[in-house]
């Protein structure tokens, strides 16, 4: 594996990889790597011939300092598990590099995806992500950008960044679904800030959306959120939300509503999980 930490370094790299019209994939990522990230590495090695990811814990998308502060750091563990997984290249930069003295970050319009669910709840939070995937995409240049569905709003979000940088038609997306331990909690690197007993009473979570699943389309909506907020609430979880909503556009859904999500953010301590199930 070839590891760059100069952006000029990398994107020279991609441009001669498909200059020979080599495929470039590239999994974005901000470390303390699971199988979850592995297997965006894994989706990428099937279709393109070179697979770049990249780990960069971005300063501009954390609307806690606390949060950015503990966030987990296990670079060396990571860089293994990247090479027994195959990937060809790691970036892996500083703060520095990807946000250069003279950086002007952009305002980007992302119109209601900004306002409502994680949005609503971290101010600011989606500006970080498009501003570090902004600089990102432009210096790793790749063929196709690989996601997890499990930040299911920021998938949207960056989508909606992909057009604002027309590059649509240069750049395919690729959603991969979410890895769960065998327990059902969806895989997370901040999971490694959750004590044992703590795991446990996480997995209230799958069983909140699993819940809501059951019972679509035989009781109503406004119940089954009452519901799924009241089975993390008994165990121990403060709820941001749960909600269900449309799943193209985030908006409120009637009963006839075809495509419907459920998302849920609820903090367990001080650390704070997200997770959703798509209903229909």
């Amino acid at each position: 594996m070839i590891l760059f930490k100069k952006a000029a370094d990398l994107s020279q790299y991609t441009q001669l990889q498909q200059s020979s019209q080599k495929k470039v994939g590239f999994v974005p990522t901000m470390g303390a790597l699971h199988d979850g990230h592995l297997s965006l590495v894994e989706a990428s090695k099937k279709t393109n011939e070179v697979t770049v990811c990249s780990i960069f814990v971005n300063p501009t998308q954390f609307n806690n300092s606390e949060d950015f502060k503990h966030y987990p750091i296990t670079i060396e563990k990571d860089i293994e598990k990247l090479v027994a997984a195959g990937c060809d290249v790691l970036f892996l930069p500083n703060v520095e590099e990807i946000y250069p003295v003279g950086y002007e970050a952009k305002h980007y319009d992302l119109g209601h995806l900004e306002t409502v669910l994680e949005g609503f709840y971290r101010p600011g939070h989606f500006q970080g992500v498009c501003q570090v995937m902004d600089r990102l995409l432009s210096i790793a240049q790749p063929t196709t950008l690989y996601l997890g569905v499990k930040d299911y709003q920021q998938c949207m979000v960056i989508t909606r960044l992909v057009a604002l940088m027309n590059l649509q038609e240069k750049l395919k997306i690729s959603i991969e679904p979410t890895l769960r331990e065998q327990s059902g909690l969806a895989m997370s690197s901040r999971n490694l800030r959750l004590s044992e007993t703590e795991k446990e009473k996480a997995l209230a979570i799958f069983r909140s959306l699993e819940m809501a699943k059951e019972k679509i389309g035989t009781e109503k909506i406004a119940e089954i959120e009452q519901h799924g907020t009241e089975v993390l609430t008994e165990n121990g979880l403060k709820v941001d939300y749960f909600r269900i909503v449309d799943g193209d556009t985030l908006q409120e859904v009637s009963e006839t509503t075809k495509h419907k999500v459920v998302l849920v953010a609820a903090w367990l301590g001080n650390v704070r999980l997200i997770d959703n199930l798509i209903l229909n």
